[in-house]
C-alpha cells in the first residue's frame, strides 16, 4: 500500500525524523560556506501551480492526474480543504522524486465543514469562491498570523456576487459563508492592489458560474501580475479561455473545465536561495528540470542574478549560476537598483544578496509584501540591522547599504522566505542561527536537507542522490 503523504495525522510537514537541528530545534546553525560550490539540485514542484491545478481539478468534468506535485504544508492544507468539500484526492504511484502523484476526482460539493487555511494565501483566497458553489455552510479560519492577511477583496466580491458571508464586518479570517450550490456571476469590480491572488481566485472558478465572470480591476495596479498569466495558462490548458476585452478587464464564459493529466514544474521561486548561494560561496549551482518556457516569476532569476555579477547559462533542462570566487573569495556583489513589482516573492533572497554588495541597493515595487505571511519589509530590515547591517524601509521597498555583518539569531517570523534569506546570510557570515527553520515546510519541507547537502555534500544529506544532489 502506498504511504500517504497527505493523510492525517501521519503527515506533518513540520516533523522530520531524519532532521537533527541540535539541542534547540528553534535555533538552526546556518551552514557557513568554506569554499566554492559545485552542485546540481532538484527542486520539488511549484506551490503556485500545484494550488491552481488542485482547484481546477476539483471543478473539472472528470478525474485529473497531477504528476510531481508539491507536498508541503500549504498544499496539504489545500488538499484537506478540497476533501472537506467533497473532492476525492488520492496518492498514486508516480515517477516523482519527492513523492507520489495525485489523482483528483471531482464530487458534488457540499458544505457543513470548517476549512483550516493555516497561513496559506492560496487556501484562504482560492477556496472561498469555490466553496460558494457548495451547498451548505463553510467556515474558514487559520493561524493567528493569517488573521492579519488581507482578505477584504475576496469577501467583498463574494458579497457582491450574492453569497451570504458572515465575518462581523472584519473582512478577515475567521469568516463563514453559506453556499447555495450555484453562483450567478456576471460583472465583478475588484481591488487587487495588494495581491494578484484576488483576481486568480475568481478566474479559477468563473467558468462554473451561471453567467461566467467579467472581472474589472479597481485602480491601475496589480502586483505580481505574472501570477495572473499563470492562472490564465492553467485554465487554457483545460479548455477555458480568458479574454481581456479592455485594460484591467478579464472575462471568462460559462462552460466545463476539462480533466487533465498534467506535470507540475519545479518551483523556480524556491530555487532562488540555492542559485543565490553560488554568488555568496562562489562556484556553480545548477537547478535541474528548469522548464524551457514557464509562467513562473522565478524564471526572472536568469535575468536578475547577473545584475549582481553572476554568469548564468541555460540548457534545455537546466539553469546554472556561476558566482566566480564569490563573496567569501573576496568578490563583493554589485549593488542594484531594481523594480521588482512583478516578482516580489524573489525579494527576500535578493535583499540577502544585496547585503553583500560593494555599493548600496534599492529594491522597489514590493510594498505589497507588507501583507504576506509577515510584513516582509519590516522583517528583512530588522534582521539585517540586528546583525550589524544598515537597511531601511522605503515607501515601496527596501534600501540596503552594505557593511560587515556579525553572527547572531535571524528570526523567521513564521515566514518561509524570511527563513531562507537567513540561510543565505549565514552562508557568508560566521555564527548565524535561523529561528524556526521548520517554517520552510510551508513550501519546501526538504529545505534543510537540500541546503546542508549543498554546502556539505559529504555529510549534509543522508542520500545525495535521493535529494537531487549529484
Amino acid at each position: 500500500m502506498l504511504e500517504s503523504k497527505y493523510s492525517k495525522p501521519e503527515f506533518n510537514p513540520y516533523e522530520n525524523d531524519d532532521l537533527v537541528l541540535g539541542d534547540d530545534p528553534a535555533a538552526w546553525p546556518a551552514p557557513r560556506a568554506t569554499g566554492p560550490l559545485s552542485a546540481t539540485v532538484s527542486i520539488p514542484g511549484s506551490k503556485s501551480l500545484t494550488a491552481r491545478e488542485l482547484v481546477l481539478a476539483a471543478l473539472a468534468d472528470g478525474p485529473s492526474r497531477l504528476r510531481s506535485p508539491l507536498f508541503s504544508r500549504d498544499t496539504s492544507l489545500m488538499v484537506e480543504a478540497l476533501r472537506a468539500l467533497g473532492v476525492d484526492i488520492r496518492e498514486i504511484d508516480g515517477n516523482g522524486e519527492f513523492g507520489p502523484d495525485l489523482l483528483v476526482t471531482p464530487g458534488e460539493l457540499s458544505g457543513g465543514t470548517t476549512i483550516d487555511c493555516g497561513l496559506a494565501g492560496t487556501v484562504m483566497r482560492f477556496v472561498p469562491p469555490l466553496a460558494a458553489l457548495a451547498l451548505g455552510p463553510v467556515a474558514f479560519d487559520g493561524d493567528a498570523a493569517a488573521r492579519k492577511r488581507p482578505m477584504r477583496p475576496v469577501l467583498d466580491s463574494l458579497i457582491a456576487l450574492g453569497v451570504d458571508v458572515s465575518d462581523d464586518g472584519r473582512r478577515t479570517l475567521p469568516f463563514s459563508l453559506y453556499g447555495t450550490g450555484s453562483v450567478t456571476g456576471g460583472r465583478l469590480d475588484i481591488d487587487a492592489s495588494v495581491s494578484s491572488q484576488f483576481i486568480s481566485a475568481f478566474l479559477l472558478v468563473g467558468a462554473r458560474f451561471e453567467q461566467g465572470l467579467e472581472l474589472h480591476l479597481v485602480g491601475d495596479r496589480v502586483p505580481s501580475e505574472p501570477h495572473i498569466d499563470m492562472t490564465i495558462a492553467t485554465l487554457a490548458a483545460r479548455g477555458v479561455t480568458v479574454t481581456k476585452p479592455a485594460r484591467g478587464v478579464w472575462a471568462v464564459g460559462p462552460g466545463p473545465i476539462s480533466a487533465l493529466d498534467v506535470a507540475i514544474e519545479p518551483d523556480l521561486s524556491n530555487a532562488a536561495p540555492f542559485l543565490a548561494a553560488a554568488l555568496v560561496a562562489g562556484g556553480t549551482v545548477t537547478v535541474d528540470g528548469w522548464p524551457a518556457q514557464t509562467t513562473q516569476v522565478g524564471a526572472e532569476l536568469e535575468r536578475l542574478l547577473p545584475l549582481f555579477g553572476a554568469a548564468v547559462t541555460r540548457t534545455a533542462t537546466t539553469l546554472t549560476v556561476d558566482g566566480g570566487v564569490g563573496v567569501i573569495g573576496g568578490a563583493p556583489l554589485t549593488g542594484i537598483d531594481l523594480d521588482l513589482s512583478e516578482g516580489g516573492e524573489l525579494a527576500p533572497a535578493l535583499v540577502a544578496l544585496a547585503a553583500f554588495g560593494e555599493s548600496p541597493s534599492r529594491i522597489t515595487g514590493i510594498g505589497h509584501l507588507r501583507g504576506h505571511e509577515t510584513d516582509r519589509l519590516a522583517a528583512l530590515v530588522h534582521e539585517l540591522n540586528a546583525l550589524g547591517g544598515d537597511a531601511s524601509e522605503l515607501d515601496d521597498g527596501i534600501e540596503v547599504r552594505p557593511r560587515p555583518l556579525i553572527g547572531g539569531e535571524w528570526k523567521s517570523y513564521e515566514d518561509h522566505r524570511i527563513a531562507t534569506a537567513g540561510a543565505i546570510i549565514g552562508l557568508g557570515v560566521d555564527g548565524v542561527t535561523v529561528e524556526n527553520i521548520a517554517t520552510t515546510a510551508k513550501t519546501l519541507p526538504e529545505f534543510v536537507e537540500l541546503w546542508e547537502g549543498l554546502t556539505h555534500p559529504s555529510t549534509g544529506a543522508r542520500d545525495p542522490l535521493a535529494l537531487g544532489l549529484l
